[in-house]
């Protein structure tokens, strides 16, 4: 009895005195509150609703602002209603109500908004409590994030390229099914696929032979037939892709159940999904190898750690879909503590030139390295960014349901 008390006292006396700065942030982490989310226009945005690169800023009353990406003014304001006031430290029920909230579950426009308040929250809490995001989720697991490169800057031909992006750092590179031809005006001719997969299996071995002990990837962008994404797979077999992309339309995936017996080679799907609930039959069926969902589009760093518990259960791999800056750098830190294969998505050799970031993620020689930064490591300078939509009054919707426990039931 004596002995287990002495051992209570000693670790409370730790706890409390030796680490004044830990006891500091955990008053601070009681005691803030949310008071305004401001949504800014990104110059390197894409023009596509759920890949938006848009800047979101969680202000809380404790002086800490949390950075977050992606969304778009109606979305992002849908969600941030549900946030003012509230405590950002409780992450995971606050995602629930942003999720939840409003009756209906988000789907993926919404999603990515809800991703991007949900990334702000999680930089919030690493800042007040003085430690990176990957601390929180557990500590690294790796020293460094391999990756690949999507559209590589060409040499002439895809074996040169090939060849420079292994020699630039890269584990991998991506290639694509060939686009269509286009005529002596530039018009796009029509896509027959027959002939595309025939263009693509002579790029397949180019890029093969560029790569040396390097390896490649090819995604299919969703855009051949069913027939013709199975003969593809046939041929380009001892090539020895490192995964295969996006074989066939992702409305029904269950299509994979049929597609599997037929293709030999890794099988990379998500890009085009949101939730774990949109992926999680592919995963839990080993229909895919691996996982190309990623952050803010299945609903932050709250829903992508939860999404790669199902991966790792099932030995599948994670390979995200490139994105913005912010979201590059918070997959780092969810893409550092998972012990199974990553790989990570780069756009052309290098980061985007985004101007209006003096920190985001560390990349060398084709690889991408957690740093110690508090947070999320990002550093906003929002001057001269246009402000798309700002809230700083709560509001519900719909009632709130809650168990006894004062956890969130739907209405």
């Amino acid at each position: 009895m004596f002995r287990r008390t002495l051992l209570r006292s000693g670790l409370a006396a730790f706890a409390l005195g030796a680490w004044p700065l830990a006891r500091r942030a955990a008053a601070e982490l009681r005691k803030m509150k949310i008071t305004r989310i401001r949504l800014f226009e990104s110059p390197i945005t894409r023009p596509i609703i759920n890949q938006s690169h848009h800047i979101v800023t969680v202000e809380t009353d404790a002086g800490i602002t949390g950075i977050g990406e992606g969304g778009t003014a109606d979305l992002i304001h849908d969600c941030a209603v549900h946030l003012i006031g509230k405590d950002p430290s409780r992450i995971d029920a606050l995602w629930q109500l942003m999720y939840r909230g409003a009756f209906y579950p988000a789907g993926r426009e919404k999603l990515h908004a809800l991703g991007a308040l949900d990334m702000a929250l999680w930089d919030i809490k690493g800042k007040a409590l003085g430690v990176p995001v990957y601390e929180l989720l557990g500590g690294l697991a790796r020293d460094h994030v391999e990756t690949y490169s999507t559209g590589f800057p060409s040499k002439g031909n895809p074996r040169d390229t090939a060849a420079a992006c292994i020699q630039a750092g890269f584990r991998a590179i991506r290639i694509s099914v060939a686009d269509p031809p286009r005529d002596a005006q530039k018009n796009v001719q029509p896509f027959v696929s027959q002939q595309i997969v025939r263009r693509t299996h002579q790029n397949s071995v180019e890029t093969r032979a560029g790569v040396g002990d390097g390896d490649w990837a090819i995604d299919y962008h969703t855009r051949l037939d069913l027939p013709d994404a199975i003969r593809l797979s046939s041929l380009i077999e001892p090539l020895e892709p490192y995964f295969v992309e996006d074989l066939v339309r992702s409305e029904n995936p269950s299509v994979y159940k049929q597609l599997r017996p037929f293709v030999k080679v890794p099988i990379a799907v998500g890009e085009q999904f949101g939730d774990r609930w949109d992926i999680n039959e592919l995963i839990e069926s080993r229909l895919i190898d691996y996982s190309r969902v990623s952050l803010p589009n299945c609903g932050g760093i709250t829903e992508f750690v939860k999404h790669a518990a199902i991966c790792e259960t099932h030995y599948v791999g994670l390979v995200p879909h490139f994105t913005g800056p912010v979201s590059e750098a918070a997959l780092v830190h969810c893409c550092s503590v998972f012990s199974g294969p990553v790989l990570m998505e780069m756009r052309g050799n290098g980061p985007l030139p985004a101007n209006y970031l003096s920190d985001s993620f560390d990349f060398r020689n084709g690889k991408l390295w957690p740093n110690a930064r508090p947070g999320l490591g990002v550093t906003l300078n929002p001057a001269g960014l246009k402000l798309l939509a700002e809230a700083n009054k709560a509001a519900q919707p719909v009632p709130q349901f809650r168990r006894p426990d004062g956890s969130l039931t739907n209405w």
